[in-house]
Order: structure tokens, then sequence, then C-alpha cells
């Protein structure tokens, strides 16, 4: 179960780090009211600050979410032992009875 939520996670962080990459800063604007930008009108006459304003923080919120979960997943799991339910090998050795005892040929 953890496994599934750190994959989750990992995908949120991708997401999140492309869609701060798409956004456009606050200097962007300024070329695009003087007519050197490109219009946009794929996401309407506003262009696509409002769409990725909200979905960026979504994602936001759900990587914060998921933080909290995999915490508290990371803490209170209990670990697993390998050797839990290996039955007990008892190991017997000869042992010579005389041991002092030196073979004449």
């Amino acid at each position: 179960m953890f496994q599934i939520f750190l994959v989750i996670h990992v995908l949120i962080c991708i997401a999140l780090i492309s869609l701060v990459l798409l956004q456009h800063g606050k200097g962007a604007d300024m070329g695009a009211s003087l007519g050197s930008g490109a219009s946009q009108t794929l996401f309407g006459a506003q262009g696509s600050g409002n769409f990725l304003t909200r979905f960026t923080s979504l994602l936001g919120g759900l990587f914060f979410l998921n933080c909290l979960f995999l915490g508290y997943l990371g803490t209170h799991l209990q670990p697993v032992d390998p050797l839990k339910n290996i039955d007990k090998v008892v190991i017997q050795k000869e042992v010579d009875p005389q041991p002092n005892k030196i073979m004449k040929e």
C-alpha cells in the first residue's frame, strides 16, 4: 500500500512541476498587451492562466494530503519480519565418541 501511494506521489510531483513550468510569469502579460504576444484562444479570452492556476492549486492540495498520508503510513505500519514464518532448524552435528584416540594402522 505504501508503494502505491509513493508512485502516486511521484506522479503528482511530476505533474506539479510541469504545470508550474507551463505558467506565465508576471512580466509575460506586458509583452502580450503591446502586441508581441500570440493570441491564446485555446482556453478562451483570458488565456490559460485561470485554468492552470486552479489545477496547480488542486495538485498542490493533493500533494500536501499525500505527504501527510505517507507520513502516517510510514510511522504506523508494522515492519515485516522475513524470518517470522520460518520454522526453526536444528542442526545436529555428529560428535566422535573418542576424540583423543589416535588411529593406528
